[in-house]
């Protein structure tokens, strides 16, 4: 079949799914329209599409979330269809509205269907109606804090606090301890309020070492609805997924039938048409009890597993699936083209995604928290069996204005311990030098013997990540950036060459020296090399104790990026003298900095404030994630140099807390 309706699809989003979807546009001969702000004016996904169009500056409410800009690009460029992609205006039922009464199509369940499953409160009773099961907990929209605070308690602890608009983890609160409770139900409003503009929260019952499985169902305008198998997507960190799979080893076929009935009813209860996704909770022990949590009506970030696990018909083959293109061709007004009968599980397929962060424990408070830079190198693997969905290029600049996953890398295989060796080999073989990635760390998570095993959960991540995150720096480490800086140093050219130029260490009248180099990743230290070295532009090897390491690298000015299985170090040289001049106005404990660069959304104190240890002074969101700053000790607030709205650099001063002279003796 072809397309008969849409010569022209504008694409609302940026990055790695504007990329995706572009793809299949092509694939299609459908002209694709990118929009961008200011900060993506040379991004990938601009260049990869037929034509685009700037909708404003880099804050994301006045580009990619403003709706009446997106519209203009669209009318500007003859675009007859949207496709929001995921996250951004992907389930705004206003913006829905807005493009049917711009006489566009959008590509996307109805605006109804939107508003229904986007509140899940509603969204609860109406799948329950439908003979869902779904969790205990909170009932009624728009309870109070108070109201939430009973329901809790009527509940037991432990229980989650959940904002009924928006989705991926955002504003969501573990709570396990009632003292906390007041403290966690404002927080999460708070980030309910900053990531949808909607602070309507409802409590449930945890489940304790729950899965997270959830099954994928595509409608079309006709009454035909089909579930395509499910997901595991329980390796998850703050309620966010990083690793998901397709099938899941927890699910018998008796079972797998029963959920996807059920995902078929909870979308027809509200009419779903397009791609969707059906999540459940699922007791570890009993997978037969699996209860409804919420409908996400958009594609999923991790929709590239059902692409590559599922066939349709007998004769299909695995990684046939294009869910954007059935989007498109529902969209466009056609039928499904096949029945629940064709569906089948065809080999596994996993997926990880690749996200800018730090998780250096050694690093203290930046552990897990949003990175930047600009990609200096970047190889992303493109194999048998391995898929690398990603809206990088190097010279791309990752700031923190948007979310931080930066790509996925996808990897199928006949089994599930095929699939897990290709994926952990493809992280192996990523570069992106530059920004700070967690892609050595889900490497491996993904050797855990419990993930091997298939024994997961959602606090799985939380309970190994100790094991998991590197606490120090290897020697070989420091060695391939003195060899750089060796490197540097050494002599070009023929003839004769003056021996004080050598770095050899070579003095007048004396035994030469070691030479060593003043390097910093986290600490100061004072290194010699002590190996041999093999230096090229962009590679460096070194022999230490005899073993060889290989690194590809970047250097800059001020140091050099090392990388190597998935992980990277930036190693920066180091002046002491200079430090010990400059550093010491803000040194030592008592100051408070900025662990990420980030805007101040929350100042709780001022100056001349009493503060006991560990009291919330401050909070910096960034990548649309929060982080508490609190005080070091009991004292004084000294010094207080930021306010609400204040945009901050990455160790920037924040406060001072000065201690209380007896802390200090």
């Amino acid at each position: 079949m072809t397309m008969t309706m849409f010569d022209t699809v504008l694409v609302a989003n940026r990055g790695e799914i504007a990329v995706r979807v572009i793809r299949t546009l092509r694939s299609l001969g459908v002209r694709s329209v990118a929009v961008f702000s200011d900060a993506d004016a040379d991004a990938r996904h601009v260049r990869e599409a037929d034509t685009a169009v700037r909708i404003g500056p880099a804050p994301a409410a006045e580009s990619y979330l403003s709706a009446e800009r997106i519209l203009e690009a669209a009318a500007r460029t003859g675009a007859q269809a949207v496709h929001p992609g995921y996250g951004f205006l992907a389930e705004n039922a206003a913006f829905a509205r807005a493009c049917a009464d711009a006489g566009l199509v959008f590509i996307g369940p109805t605006a109804d269907a939107i508003t229904l499953m986007g509140d899940k409160i509603r969204a609860k009773e109406t799948v329950q109606a439908a003979g869902v099961p779904v969790v205990p907990g909170s009932s009624g929209s728009g309870l109070t804090d108070g109201q939430l605070a009973d329901a809790a308690r009527e509940i037991g602890m432990p229980v989650l606090l959940k904002p009924s608009a928006g989705g991926g983890g955002k504003g969501m609160r573990l709570v396990r301890d009632l003292s906390v409770l007041d403290d966690e139900i404002a927080a999460a409003r708070r980030e309910a309020r900053a990531s949808f503009d909607d602070d309507t929260l409802l409590v449930e019952r945890w489940i304790d070492r729950p899965r997270h499985i959830e099954i994928q169902v595509l409608a079309d305008g006709h009454g035909n609805v089909v579930h395509l198998g499910e997901r595991e997507c329980s390796l998850q960190r703050r309620h966010q997924k990083i690793i998901e799979e397709a099938p899941s080893v927890l699910l018998d076929e008796e079972t797998r039938a029963a959920m996807g009935e059920a995902a078929v009813q909870a979308a027809r209860s509200c009419g779903y048409r397009g791609a969707g996704t059906v999540e459940f909770i699922v007791p570890g022990g009993d997978p037969s009890a699996y209860y409804f949590m919420e409908m996400n009506t958009r594609l999923q970030v991790e929709h590239p597993v059902t692409e590559l696990a599922v066939s349709i018909g007998a004769a299909g083959a695995a990684g046939g699936l294009d869910l954007v293109e059935w989007q498109l061709r529902v969209a466009a007004g056609e039928r499904l083209a096949f029945g629940q009968d064709d569906v089948r599980l065809t080999g596994h397929a996993i997926e990880a995604r690749i996200c800018a962060e730090t998780v250096s424990i050694k690093e203290g408070a930046r552990g897990f928290l949003p990175s930047g830079g600009t990609v200096l190198k970047l190889h992303e693997p493109q194999t048998d069996g391995i898929r690398t969905d990603s809206g990088l290029s190097e010279g791309t600049e990752v700031g923190s204005l948007y979310d931080p996953m930066l790509s996925k890398v996808i990897a199928y295989g006949p089994d599930r311990a095929t699939a897990l060796r290709k994926l952990r080999a493809a992280l192996a073989e990523t570069v992106t030098l530059g920004v700070q990635t967690n892609a050595g760390f889900l490497r491996r998570l993904l050797a855990h013997p419990a993930v091997v095993a298939g024994e997961l959960d959602t606090g799985l991540v939380e309970r190994v990540v100790d094991d998991l995150v590197r606490t120090d720096v290897p020697d070989e480490v420091y060695e391939a950036a003195a060899a750089v800086r060796l490197d540097a140093l050494r002599p070009r050219g023929d003839g004769w060459t003056d021996p004080f130029s050598v770095p050899s260490g070579w003095r007048l009248g004396g035994e030469p020296r070691p030479v060593g180099f003043h390097l910093r990743i986290t600490d100061p230290v004072e290194y010699v090399p002590r190996g041999t070295h093999t230096v090229t532009d962009d590679r460096v090897a070194v022999t230490l104790d005899g073993v060889r390491h290989t690194f590809q690298r970047a250097t800059l000015p001020d140091g050099t990026w090392l990388g190597r299985d998935g992980d990277a170090w930036h190693v920066r040289d180091h002046d002491p003298v200079a430090a010990s001049l400059t550093g010491a106005a803000h040194a030592g404990a008592d100051s408070l900095t900025a662990p990420m660069p980030g805007t101040v959304t929350v100042v709780k104190v001022a100056v001349g404030d009493e503060v006991a240890a560990g009291q919330s002074l401050l909070v910096v969101e960034a990548m649309k994630m929060e982080h508490v700053i609190s005080a070091p000790h009991a004292g004084t607030v000294a010094e207080l140099d930021v306010t609400p709205g204040t945009t901050v650099a990455m160790d920037q001063v924040l406060a001072v807390v000065a201690p209380h002279e007896e802390a200090e003796e």
